[in-house]
């Protein structure tokens, strides 16, 4: 029996809210230690360890590694929110979890049995939901926020943001400190940081988003990994976690 690792992608009637969908077994017989990077999202996780009951609790952003043990018989779902779900979907602020995390009310997902059975019916059933709580009405400057900061991968100014989106730098940094705990400026370096795991799971060890040059890439890498490219690319003994999941995630 080993670790197992499935992914999907969210449908596109949730994308805006919703990067991906993920699930983790790990039926080795042993407790796994790991190494979770930041990637810029804030993630709901729905996990039992054994024959305990299920629990759930949303996870802020991360901004350093955290070492963790995935405990054998850990069962796992996760949603990987992106940041317009906070105050559309959670309803509240996270910035006291962040890099940590808070238990939430079982109630209000609503998971049965039969939803935690598979990723398939985990996703049906978060993706109804997710679409119930959320139809209202979206503030226009707060989605086109978000739709330039994950169009350029966080590789974007705070300036040339105000300007598209006719917010004002003061305000978008006040409602980010506010709201997520951090700045939007490191919100984006953690994005622009996550958004290079998929290349570099892939042995490209140059950068591929908007980094200046090698020695900034490997710089910013380090700074928000703990280690270099290359030693994340060999990930050894599946010690990261985030690229152990990428090399699962569907095309």
């Amino acid at each position: 029996m080993s670790l197992t690792i499935q992914s999907r992608l969210p449908d596109s009637s949730i994308s805006q809210f919703v990067h991906s969908f993920w699930t983790l077994e790990n039926s080795t017989g042993n407790d796994i230690p790991s190494t979770v990077l930041p990637n810029g999202m804030v993630d709901v996780i729905v996990s039992k360890v054994n024959a305990e009951h299920w629990e759930i609790i949303v996870r802020g952003i991360d901004t350093e590694p955290s070492q963790v043990s995935i405990v054998n018989g850990t069962k796992m779902f996760s949603i990987g929110l992106k940041l317009l779900a906070v105050e559309y979907l959670l309803g509240d602020s996270i910035k006291d979890v962040l890099n940590g995390g808070r238990s939430i009310p079982y109630s209000f997902w609503q998971f049965d049995e039969n939803d935690l059975s598979s990723l398939e019916n985990f996703c049906n059933k978060a993706t109804q939901k997710i679409k119930s709580v959320a139809d209202g009405q979206i503030d226009d400057r707060k989605k086109n926020l978000f739709d330039v900061i994950y169009t350029t991968h966080g590789s974007v100014t705070v300036k040339e943001l105000s300007e598209k989106v006719f917010w004002s730098s003061r305000q978008i940094n006040r409602y980010f400190n506010e709201q997520f705990g951090i700045s939007l400026k490191t919100y984006c370096n953690v994005l622009r940081v996550g958004e290079s795991f998929r290349h570099i799971s892939e042995g490209k060890l140059f950068p591929e988003q908007n980094f200046t040059d090698q020695n900034h890439f490997i710089k910013e890498i380090k700074k928000y990994t703990g280690v270099t490219p290359k030693v994340l690319s060999k990930n050894k003994n599946a010690q990261f976690v985030n690229i152990t999941a990428i090399r699962n995630f569907p095309s």
